[in-house]
């Protein structure tokens, strides 16, 4: 049996696997023990499914996303307002999202090196390192360096839990069955929604077509996303899994992830702590990487700032080689990363900006799935276009995303 090749869906796992996740794993955890584990089983299912579409589009058109949105969309007037919603969407999250990404890595460091550093210094240092990783422009350094944090976090996490010495017979009762505890329902939606994140949808589509470029490969994008995302998965639900273990019905309050590795010291001993520091940071570097950089694949494809019709796919491939490099693809990175770094270096807790975030990526969900089904039933496929267990399980999913939305709205404009 051939072994799955390490790649491309290992960046959907390290852009996923943030501090956001985190926060938002350990929270559940500490209010609802283990009962909402079947939620994290549900967003790796869902995210398989949608991620699974994009690698096949990315190899058989060799254009990400993006590039594919803008192709499809003749209309002039239904083409600019999709640009601009994706637009609108990709720049404020991903730069809200990305001061969250830094403050979670520096968090991790700050605990590490004992606080003996202004806080401030950090996202600065990690916002450093995230841009000359870029600025390489060496695909294979990105993808290596992101294969190597998403191990890092595993080993972080899951030495955590086996730590905490969980309650199995729990465990697998809020994996396999569904439960909805009283209060719970924002708690599950914002666990969906940490795992099912439209920006990976771009990102998976262009970078499969950086490691692949024939259908002979799909089967390889298919392995390594069977692997990447269950691992991903599992790091969530280790997160959860620890925080039940150590939080729920001890009393002990946990509000962001700064109270995370100090509150697990005194119930299982220092390493606990050191090992949630590092995880901590390992998933903020990861995601302050990959934020930036699906917010470019996004925005090259759907501004068309390459080549994006009436070109023949050897032309396509040999742009995709130097696209790292494009001057337009370097700018959108670098405005995304350094709007990171000022938020979290800043001190400001950017309320107004993840509001806005929140609207935007609330709008974005849906509409991506529903442009990702719409352009998997078009003759751009040909024959690898969805069947109909693909376009029904895609259903499902969308009308998931579009609760999800709506109640992440309501929330937003404090309807609920």
């Amino acid at each position: 049996m051939k072994l799955p090749q390490i790649g491309p869906a290992f960046l959907i796992t390290a852009a996923f696997i943030g501090p956001g996740t985190i926060i938002t794993a350990s929270l559940a955890g500490a209010n609802y023990g283990y009962a909402l584990l079947w939620a994290l089983l549900f967003s790796m299912l869902a995210t398989i499914i949608l991620q699974e579409m994009t690698a096949r589009l990315g190899i058989i058109t060799q254009q990400g996303l993006g590039e594919n949105i803008r192709n499809q969309l003749q209309i002039p007037w239904i083409r600019n307002i999709g640009i601009f919603l994706v637009v609108s969407a990709i720049v404020v999250g991903n730069a809200a999202y990305q001061g969250g990404n830094l403050s979670g890595a520096s968090l991790g460091l700050s605990d590490l090196a004992g606080n003996n550093i202004t806080f401030a210094v950090w996202p600065v240092l990690i916002g450093s390192a995230a841009f000359f990783l870029l600025w390489t422009g060496s695909y294979k350094l990105i993808e290596k360096t992101l294969i190597s944090l998403v191990a890092l976090m595993s080993i972080a996490f899951v030495a955590s839990l086996i730590i905490a010495q969980p309650n199995l017979s729990e465990l697998f009762d809020g994996l396999f069955i569904p439960r909805m505890p009283e209060g719970s329902a924002l708690t599950i939606i914002a666990l969906i929604g940490t795992t099912v994140v439209p920006y990976n949808l771009f990102l998976h589509a262009s970078s499969v077509g950086e490691r692949w470029k024939s259908t002979k490969h799909l089967i390889d994008a298919r392995r390594d996303l069977y692997l990447s995302v269950p691992l991903g998965a599992l790091i969530s639900m280790a997160i959860l899994s620890t925080a039940a273990t150590a939080f729920f019905g001890n009393k002990i309050s946990i509000k962001t992830a700064a109270d995370l590795a100090p509150s697990l010291e005194p119930l299982f001993g220092s390493w606990s702590s050191i090992l949630m520091a590092i995880g901590l940071f390992a998933a903020g570097l990861s995601s302050a990487v990959t934020a930036p950089l699906a917010a470019a694949y996004a925005l090259k494809g759907v501004l068309g700032l390459g080549p994006t019709k009436n070109i023949s796919k050897d032309m396509i491939n040999e742009n995709k080689q130097n696209i790292l490099l494009n001057k337009h693809f370097k700018a959108i990175w670098i405005v995304i990363l350094a709007l990171g770094v000022a938020v979290a270096s800043s001190g400001y807790k950017p309320i107004s900006i993840i509001w806005f975030a929140q609207v935007a990526n609330g709008i974005l969900l849906p509409l991506i799935t529903l442009f990702l089904l719409w352009i998997m039933n078009t003759n751009v496929m040909g024959k690898y276009r969805n069947n109909l267990i693909q376009n029904i399980l895609g259903g499902i999913i969308f009308l998931v995303t579009l609760l999800l939305s709506g109640k992440s709205l309501m929330l937003a404009f404090s309807l609920t």
